[in-house]
């Protein structure tokens, strides 16, 4: 068997779960003009703002990169590539899971999920996003706020390296981050309503 037959048979079924519900900048022509608004409004946000943090890449590969080169050629390892690294890197994350929720692949339990009707499916999530996800993010937002507040106040600064970076450019990324997925979350209900009512995901 070739390796397009063999790449043919594989089962995708996962995979096609978390593509099935991505930014296409075309919504239902009977969805209401203010839920398609605000959807594709949303969706495109969270689009624009994860590419600008896949290029956080890069200053973590330099940084790693400089590190590698100072380390083994010239014996002089620096203080501050791995807490570059590691702040840019939770950047990234933290800026791109807005982005990653719109295109549906965070972790669910798609084994059960997958086999359910659209509208079960929108039905759960829906439940899901009001009963915990909002109230657990709101809940998270505000504890993040009071930490980024408190560690400007201070000018709080990392003490488990020997470079002591300030720690309130990260704790204030974490901030925004929270505040990203709740923004997509509002998305991802207005979807679940039209999926409820239409049998359909947008």
């Amino acid at each position: 068997m070739s390796n397009e037959e063999e790449f043919n048979d594989l089962d995708i079924t996962d995979e096609m779960v978390a593509e099935g519900r991505t930014y296409t900048g075309v919504m239902p022509d009977d969805m209401p003009k203010w839920m398609s608004k605000s959807i594709l409004g949303i969706d495109l946000f969270s689009l624009r703002v994860g590419q600008v943090a896949c290029w956080l890449t890069v200053p973590v590969f330099l940084s790693m990169f400089y590190e590698v080169v100072a380390r083994h050629f010239f014996n002089a390892p620096t203080m501050w590539a791995y807490d570059i690294s590691r702040m840019f890197a939770g950047a990234m994350f933290m800026l791109g899971a807005g982005y990653a929720l719109s295109k549906g692949i965070h972790i669910r339990a798609d084994f059960m999920y997958r086999d359910w009707p659209i509208r079960t499916q929108a039905s759960i999530d829906l439940t899901l996003y009001i009963l915990f996800y909002f109230p657990g993010l709101i809940g998270a937002t505000w504890a993040c706020y009071n930490y980024a507040y408190k560690s400007w106040s201070q000018m709080e600064k990392g003490m488990d390296t020997a470079w002591m970076p300030l720690l309130g450019p990260i704790k204030t990324v974490l901030l925004i981050g929270f505040v990203l997925l709740l923004i997509q979350g509002i998305s991802e209900v207005l979807k679940c309503v039209y999926a409820v009512k239409n049998r359909r995901w947008p």
